[in-house]
């Protein structure tokens, strides 16, 4: 009896703790529209803003938090957050008196970077986001992206799944903060997309509250190579002063994984958690006037295609090659559920690529091909921090069969001038003693040579030669 009491205290007492959570967060949420025609173009210089809209306004597209969708942290057993490393990005600080820093700057105006839309919601509301699609793959934290979600705040999310949360993880934020383009006319979020790159603009948006303190203006740039940029135009105020107890207040990247788990509210349904594995933190006492920051992507588990390259690849570390899925990864990115689902981490412990190859020749003969198509992504700028570049063993070997047709047709070379000489030798000395004994005896040890006629024919060409008929497009 009394166990069943302590039980029963036990879920009411969590039960209260989720209800304090989330009216914590409450100020924090966000209502995602999806994407509309409610964007005009700004072909002549000038903002053109729609009219304006009360906070909150607008088709909520699936928001969900709560109800099955959690955020949470990584247990103690896992890999915790990690900041600030170099395993997925480096990047470079740049202040007013640097070149770089003009350089990223993307002119809004100029009609050569494309066409420019101002999103009539976004740059009249409070606390809105909008779904937006890309013209191109955009890798993030190695996934391919085609669809984000621009926001008020000075931020872009990068989830799939779309949610009231959306300041908590995976978003690339040039400066989170609690932002309300729909105080002044003046204020307004805009982008533009020419294939190469895609560029949001937050221009003269003022902070909830505080909006005597100043304009800010600042944008985003994700590029087509996976490199980011933050250019700060305007910033009238130190980010340490600005408050995060209305809206967090943040500058850097994160990504998240989801993973699902039986619910304990129901035993048919399913729990469904967001997990952030990695997060970067940038220095925000760098963030002023004519300033910016350019992040360079660096390759990834995820790009690899055959376990070969998988394992061997000295330019990442910790990937391990599952080939249930034929996908390399180190367990933590967004397709974390499909690894633990099969069982991923295990199978990598106790198999090796010999393994896969006797056990199917035809996967091992059809992702082989894919090695020489896999390339690191190539930023605009080399990253200010210096990365040894390191080749792969395939390369030397390739080195040293080079040096050895060299040297065998050198040697080729050498031998038949020589024979050139004595033919020459002998045939102007004809009376000496050494080629007259030649001559005398060339039918029994020098057999004169005679071209005939063969019959044409192809020699089969046993090892790699076979591989081009067995090509094919690998598995996902």
């Amino acid at each position: 009896m009394r166990f069943s009491l302590v039980i029963l205290f036990l879920c009411l007492y969590q039960t209260e703790l989720a209800k304090v959570w989330v009216q914590q967060q409450t100020d924090d949420s966000y209502r995602v529209i999806p994407q509309q025609h409610e964007e005009s173009t700004r072909g002549d210089g000038h903002p053109h803003k729609a009219q304006r809209l009360p906070s909150g306004h607008g088709r909520i597209s699936r928001a969900v938090l709560g109800g099955g969708l959690s955020i949470d942290t990584l247990a103690a057993n896992m890999t915790h957050v990690v900041e600030d490393s170099d395993k997925y990005y480096t990047w470079c600080n740049f202040g007013p008196k640097d070149q770089r820093t003009h350089e990223l700057w993307v002119d809004m105006s100029d009609v050569r970077h494309g066409q420019v839309r101002l999103h009539g919601i976004l740059s009249n509301s409070y606390k809105q986001a909008v779904r937006v699609a890309l013209s191109f793959d955009f890798p993030f934290y190695g996934h391919y992206l085609r669809q984000i979600t621009i926001a008020t705040g000075g931020f872009i999310f990068t989830g799939d799944i779309t949610h009231r949360m959306l300041t908590a993880t995976q978003y690339i934020a040039p400066l989170m903060a609690n932002f309300d383009p729909s105080y002044s006319k003046e204020s307004t979020v805009q982008y533009l997309d020419n294939g190469e790159m895609f560029v949001v603009q937050w221009e003269r948006v003022r902070l909830s509250g505080k909006e005597s303190k100043g304009a800010f203006t600042f944008q985003a740039a994700l590029y087509k190579t996976g490199t980011i940029t933050f250019s700060y135009r305007e910033i009238p105020l130190s980010i340490d002063v600005i408050s995060s107890a209305e809206h967090p207040v943040k500058a850097g990247l994160s990504d998240a994984f989801m993973v699902m788990s039986p619910s304990s509210q129901s035993l048919d349904s399913q729990q469904r958690t967001i997990y952030e594995y990695h997060r970067v933190v940038i220095d925000t006492t760098k963030i002023t006037n004519y300033s910016a920051v350019e992040f360079t992507a660096l390759p990834t588990c995820l790009q690899y295609a055959s376990c070969d390259l998988c394992l061997s690849s000295n330019q990442t570390s910790g990937c391990s090659w599952c080939n249930v899925l034929q996908r390399c990864s180190d367990g933590m990115d967004r397709h974390r559920q499909e690894w633990l689902d099969y069982a991923c981490s295990e199978e990598s412990k106790h198999a090796n690529c010999e393994d896969y190859s006797r056990g199917d020749s035809s996967t091992s003969s059809s992702i082989t091909p894919e090695i020489d198509n896999v390339t690191s992504l190539t930023p605009l700028q080399k990253s200010c921090k210096n990365n040894d570049v390191k080749t792969d063993s395939s390369t030397k070997s390739e080195g040293l069969v080079n040096t050895g047709v060299i040297a065998g047709i050198a040697a080729a070379l050498l031998l038949l001038l020589a024979l050139v000489l004595v033919a020459l030798y002998i045939n102007y000395h004809p009376t000496t003693a050494s080629p007259l004994y030649i001559i005398q005896r060339r039918k029994s040890y020098w057999p004169s040579f005679k071209f005939q006629k063969q019959q044409p024919g192809y020699k089969e060409v046993e090892g790699e030669g076979h591989e081009k008929d067995n090509i094919a497009e690998a598995g996902p």
